[in-house]
């Protein structure tokens, strides 16, 4: 079966276990943290949901159904998978008006389970969320303990902190689309599509500058001219000479080694990794243009991503695996690492979201 993410190295060699993810929705389980509380009063109300089977987005017009409101009044932090149980929170602008009674839209779509309602000053925004707490149960495992060993790796150093799959689309689509719209092929107007293939162009070039670093031995190595992030603090630091403290620092997770999201401003690095960014990013061209031509802002993303609270039990050749990622990071990145994903027998395959 092909994968687009088998274009990256992985951390820690190419698995050799194979297993199945999501045979069943409740294999698949995602709680959403806010990471702020409600202020209890205000024009938007915010209700928490329990979804199986559905995507958000359908919830979200049939919330607003339920509210007598138009879909664009409800909000959302995160979009969830549809095949997954998943927990988040919509928020509903309603001034003036009560809280409204959600017993019918609760009848009416037996996956959706109302568990909280609040009142908030503020609407929900893509993003405005700290992470999330999953719980993965990998079943059919031909080689669970590996998969343990690969775990007990993952908990102590971490995994390439990748843009899963689904950023790419079905067989790398949107970063097909990426480069024919950098080469002036055709033009994108509708906004929802220029986001898909501006995003994919950008993950892409992150994706291939981290594989390249994996692939030299350099994901933990300090290079002169590296930009690091402190936690909590994205403020980049220029390593202007490599030192001993400094690579402790990395070593310790105190600090961390970034690679770019490309703009069309100049790279924050210098010297080696400056060199060694700009000779991974110039091998797509077409995708260097079409970020430049509109205009996208330079960030920096951390190589690598360290799961907390990351725990995990067998059961035969089952294993139920649980840890929390901060927002914007993938699951999928964590699973690439431990199995490869056995083909579904209707030949279909379970992707997930972050």
């Amino acid at each position: 079966m092909s994968n687009v993410m088998d274009n990256f190295n992985w951390l820690y060699g190419k698995p050799g276990c194979q297993g199945r993810i999501k045979v069943l929705p409740e294999h698949f389980v995602v709680k959403e943290n806010l990471g702020f509380d409600f202020a209890g009063s205000g024009e938007h109300f915010m209700v928490k949901i329990r979804k199986t089977g559905e995507n958000t987005k359908y919830v979200v017009n049939e919330l607003a159904k339920a509210c007598g409101v138009k879909s664009r009044d409800v909000s959302w932090a995160g979009l969830k998978d549809r095949h997954a149980v998943t927990e988040q929170w919509l928020s509903v602008h309603l001034p003036g008006k009560p809280d409204p009674d959600l017993t019918h839209f609760v009848a009416e779509h037996p996956g959706v389970e109302v568990l909280e309602t609040a009142r908030h000053d503020k609407k929900l925004r893509p993003g405005d969320l700290v992470g999330n707490w999953f719980q993965l149960r990998l079943t059919d495992l031909d080689m669970p303990q590996d998969v343990i060993t690969r775990l007990e790796q993952v908990n102590l150093h971490g995994v390439p902190n990748y843009f899963g799959e689904q950023r790419f689309g079905h067989n790398g689509n949107n970063v097909v689309k990426a480069r024919s719209w950098g080469n002036d092929e055709f033009r994108v107007r509708d906004k929802s599509k220029r986001s898909f293939y501006l995003s994919a162009a950008r993950s892409w070039l992150f994706n291939m500058v981290l594989s390249s670093r994996i692939e030299q031995g350099k994901v933990h190595t300090l290079m002169a001219g590296d930009s690091l992030q402190q936690d909590g603090d994205e403020r980049g630091q220029i390593v202007e000479s490599v030192s001993a403290e400094l690579q402790q620092q990395v070593d310790d997770g105190s600090m961390a080694i970034t690679a770019p999201m490309m703009g069309d401003n100049a790279l924050p690095t210098t010297a080696d990794a400056e060199a060694f960014e700009m000779a991974v990013v110039e091998q797509e061209p077409l995708l260097l243009k079409l970020i430049r031509d509109n205009r996208m802002r330079h960030e920096r993303r951390t190589l690598l991503l360290k799961p907390q609270q990351m725990e995990w039990q067998q059961d035969g050749n089952d294993l139920t695996v649980s840890f929390s990622l901060p927002a914007g990071c993938f699951a999928t990145a964590v699973v690439r690492e431990l199995m490869i994903e056995r083909e579904l027998e209707d030949g279909d395959h379970a992707n997930f979201d972050q």
